[in-house]
């Protein structure tokens, strides 16, 4: 069975104190669910070893923008510092991207993952797990094939900078932050 993963991280018990918003952005550049989660507390922060460098993805007065795009087969959630500074760009390759009336949006996982870090640098994720979920059965052989075209095509976008989304980044940030303070946006 795949994992749901829902934007508003609502049983993520790292966070003590949070603040959430959800818009539906439809664009010419971008249709579907934008979440911003603001951490404004957290237990302890959250690190991760990317190619024998140390980076905190979670921290108190860190955000979370995801993008959760309608029709397609991934996820983007961009990572900003307490300075509002892009720490990575996460790229979830999913099944299919939903909303539900109680948690919001979420994404069906398909456990290949992208990073790509602020200085370009493309790292690839979970390969392993993947295969492991296709030669369990976890996931069917179309579930697998899908997976790899599409970590294939993204890879290819990243590398070309052609990804357009994440170009909307900074913008969609401000439109989550005006809605998280109550504004019409």
């Amino acid at each position: 069975m795949l994992k749901r993963k829902y934007g508003s991280r609502f049983d993520w018990k790292r966070i003590v104190k949070r603040r959430y918003a959800e818009k539906h952005i439809t664009s010419s550049q971008f249709t579907g669910y934008v979440t911003l989660l603001e951490m404004n507390n957290v237990v302890e922060p959250l690190y991760k070893t990317y190619m024998g460098r140390v980076v905190c993805i979670a921290d108190k007065g860190y955000s979370w923008l995801q993008h959760f795009p309608d029709g397609e087969h991934f996820s983007v959630t961009t990572v900003f510092d307490a300075s509002n500074q892009i720490v990575q760009w996460y790229i979830d390759i999913c099944r299919e991207n939903g909303y539900c009336q109680t948690n919001g949006p979420w994404m069906d996982d398909l456990f290949l993952d992208l990073i790509m870090l602020p200085t370009g640098e493309i790292i690839e994720k979970d390969i392993d797990e993947l295969e492991a979920a296709h030669n369990n059965q976890v996931i069917t052989d179309e579930e697998f094939a899908l997976a790899w075209a599409e970590f294939e095509r993204l890879k290819t976008m990243l590398a070309h900078n052609s990804l357009k989304l994440l170009r909307l980044t900074k913008e969609h940030l401000s439109i989550a932050r005006e809605k998280l303070e109550g504004g019409k946006s």
